[in-house]
């Protein structure tokens, strides 16, 4: 069935210019110009008589053009690496709120933790001129000069939670190392001497200290690390089916497993679970960053906790009083690390 409509898409209308409004009011287009802006040299009347004629005749103001003369676009980007995840989201609202109440709006893009893809994101947040940026890195991401670009024209720039050590970009992240002796302290605790670690194929900063931290808590607990247990993967659901299988294949199988993430965790679980393994019983069980999927998996998955909420508004609120205080250079020691806690859940009590 055909439908009639009243635009013709292979014809469109001329974009309206403030020229076509001053024409149609029999006034200079500085007039209409002044009119659109606010400006007190004109008078209520006139002002009124231009906004109805601009909404009437479909005129869009020209933020690029202004932008351009105010070098300023009031717009902020953030890169992370997935929106998929609870944390992710609450670091986004965090960010949100602090940058809406400073009169900023917020342009969000996902890497899919692919440092292609992060670097040509981070290419056209600078050509489309952002105030400011927000940076979770991609897991595979081994140098950020791609961000040069953004220092050398002083354009704010801030890392969080997987961050880049730069003397001019200040980081807010947790302490990885520190959590990931607690979680594998943990599981030696319950009774685990072999534990597998499922970490990612290439080692970023993050994932770098969670694994320096899991090998650490072995050595002060005299168990020998042995390399077949480190399992290097993508870190997605099916990653984690597939370590399940990999894990099910090992001659010995390990009594314990850490993931770099929950996600990870949870599909690893299940399809262990789906083969008959009891979990904690037979394998206990930790994740990382508490998300919601932590807490709906049976038996509930013990992780570390950070807010993310908490870690975004502290970003925000960096970043905007860099832009404000136009601060572009900040002492070399700008590592700010925030607190997190181990949530102990029954997918690791094997000591009930």
């Amino acid at each position: 069935m055909l439908l009639n409509t009243d635009t013709d898409m292979s014809n469109p209308e001329k974009e309206v210019t403030i020229y076509d409004i001053a024409k149609k009011l029999n006034i200079s287009a500085a007039t209409v110009s002044r009119g659109l802006m606010d400006h007190p040299s004109v008078n209520i009347n006139t002002k009124q008589r231009v906004l109805e004629a601009a909404q009437s005749m479909g005129y869009r103001s020209n933020h690029l053009a202004s932008n351009l003369r105010k070098k300023k676009s009031n717009i902020v980007g953030i890169i992370v690496g997935n929106l998929n995840s609870s944390f992710m989201s609450n670091v986004i609202s965090g960010v949100e709120k602090v940058l809406s109440d400073a009169g900023y709006n917020l342009i969000i893009s996902q890497s899919l933790d692919n440092i292609a893809k992060e670097v040509n994101i981070a290419q056209a947040m600078y050509n489309n001129r952002v105030d400011g940026l927000l940076v979770s890195l991609a897991y595979d991401t081994e140098n950020a000069d791609h961000f040069e670009s953004f220092v050398k024209r002083g354009i704010p720039l801030v890392y969080f939670d997987r961050v880049w050590p730069h003397p001019q970009c200040p980081g807010i992240e947790i302490d990885n190392v520190k959590a990931a002796y607690e979680i594998t302290e943990h599981l030696i605790n319950q009774g685990c001497k072999r534990i597998a670690h499922v970490t990612a194929y290439k080692l970023s900063a993050v994932a770098a200290d969670r694994f320096k931290g899991f090998k650490q808590a072995l050595d002060d607990h005299n168990i020998t690390f042995d390399e077949d247990l480190v399992l290097l993967t993508q870190l997605t659901l099916q990653a984690g089916r597939e370590a399940a299988h990999t894990i099910l294949a090992m001659p010995e199988r390990p009594d314990g497993v850490f993931v770099t993430n929950d996600a990870c965790a949870v599909a690893c679980m299940q399809e262990l679970k789906r083969h008959g393994i009891r979990i904690p019983e037979d394998i206990a069980f930790a994740g990382f960053n508490n998300d919601t999927e932590a807490s709906i998996i049976e038996p509930n998955l013990t992780t570390v906790n950070y807010k993310g909420y908490d870690m975004g508004e502290v970003a925000a609120k960096i970043l905007v009083n860099r832009l404000h205080n136009n601060k572009h250079h900040v002492a070399a020691d700008n590592r700010l690390i925030q607190k997190s806690e181990l949530i102990i859940r029954d997918s690791s009590l094997k000591k009930k």
